[in-house]
């Protein structure tokens, strides 16, 4: 068989991701959700290029029992308005308890004013009606009250960590894995964690695409990547120990490509939600439920929310360094208690010592 006949019938195989939505009835939305909760497997080729999905995932689908009424059920998304009527309550209650952390969105959408408007799928909620009954009528408990009236908003924070943890679970490779990280922090803050110019161009590079390409307007992608990067303290910090973690790893398995260098995709390379790095797709587990709400809205750990009974990570504001308004520290003052290694992290991470200055004279 000649390399052109063995394409054709690999190609032959497979469908496009909108062929294979048309023929599951969903609509474009619904079919990329489908793909980010683990209901569709979807694959790419090492090489690149658009993704594609295998024929018989799709015959799969399509004879199940209840097709396609119940596949469109479970990727049911509702906004406020009805979410709120779902669950029997006020569209202000209901707005409170996703700012307070209690609903995960799954989606969001632009509005005309270009406002974000999110979205819930609907069998999550009736299983959170079904889990909290309490918190759904009467007055809001104590720990709900103070936390919106800190000014809590965690909606972002829970997508953002839904969607960044769903990502790491499907690849092993960890430039891969790194990209995730790296597209959860500011460039000002990645240059800081990833000093080599070329690391940084090789994890955007390799950064995941989306299902559906191109992914839609340039001010939802411009939101998306917005909505991506963290924004609270303790979070970025989280996140920046993460890619810390994930960039020395991947060193140890292969060194990012240079100028002049023959670049190869990695195994995980092109990887997005349901993307398999392999040519044959895996059964991927289905997606775990939306956490409590004593459960939401913590420091979130690189593969899980921490316990609550670990408090949260001290966060140190990490500022530019000036050679005159901070001088390099004698290197006889430095404590011998602190290990070199824990210095070089914390030199990594930014969280410099501030050198005593020079009195004024």
């Amino acid at each position: 068989m000649t390399v052109t006949e063995a394409v054709c019938t690999k190609t032959a195989s497979t469908v496009a991701v909108g062929t294979a939505a048309q023929e599951l009835h969903l609509k474009r939305g619904e079919f990329a959700i489908a793909v980010h909760v683990g209901l569709v497997r979807v694959m790419v080729q090492r090489g690149g290029g658009r993704p594609r999905v295998r024929r018989e995932e799709v015959d799969r689908l399509r004879s199940q029992d209840g097709f396609p009424e119940a596949l469109q059920e479970r990727v049911h998304t509702v906004g406020t308005a009805e979410g709120a009527q779902l669950l029997g309550m006020s569209p202000d209650r209901f707005t409170k308890l996703a700012r307070a952390g209690c609903l995960t969105p799954i989606t969001f959408y632009l509005n005309r004013y270009r406002a974000v408007v999110w979205l819930y799928l609907a069998r999550e909620l009736a299983e959170f009606a079904a889990r909290e009954p309490q918190l759904l009528v009467g007055k809001s408990p104590a720990w709900l009250r103070s936390r919106l009236e800190g000014g809590a908003d965690c909606r972002a924070r829970n997508w953002r960590s839904r969607r960044v943890e769903r990502l790491l679970s499907l690849t092993e490779d960890p430039w891969v894995r790194a990209a995730v990280l790296a597209g959860t922090l500011d460039p000002v803050q990645l240059a800081e964690v990833v000093d080599d110019p070329y690391e940084r161009a090789y994890l955007a590079r390799i950064r995941l695409e989306p299902v559906f390409w191109p992914t839609g307007s340039p001010s939802a992608r411009e939101t998306m990547e917005c909505l991506m990067r963290a924004d609270e303290p303790d979070e970025m910090l989280c996140r920046r120990l993460g890619l810390i973690m994930e960039v020395d790893n991947a060193r140890e398995t292969r060194s990012a490509p240079r100028p002049g260098d023959d670049w190869h995709p990695g195994p995980g390379n092109g990887l997005e939600s349901g993307h398999e790095p392999e040519p044959e797709p895996v059964a991927e587990p289905e997606p775990a439920s939306v956490s409590g709400p004593t459960q939401v809205c913590e420091p979130t750990q690189v593969f899980g929310h921490a316990p609550a009974s670990e408090p949260a990570s001290t966060f140190v504001p990490v500022r530019d360094f000036d050679p005159v308004r901070d001088p390099a520290p004698d290197p006889e003052r430095v404590p011998t208690a602190v290990p070199e290694a824990a210095l070089g992290l914390f030199a990594r991470l930014g969280l410099r010592r501030r050198a005593s200055r020079r009195p004024c004279r």
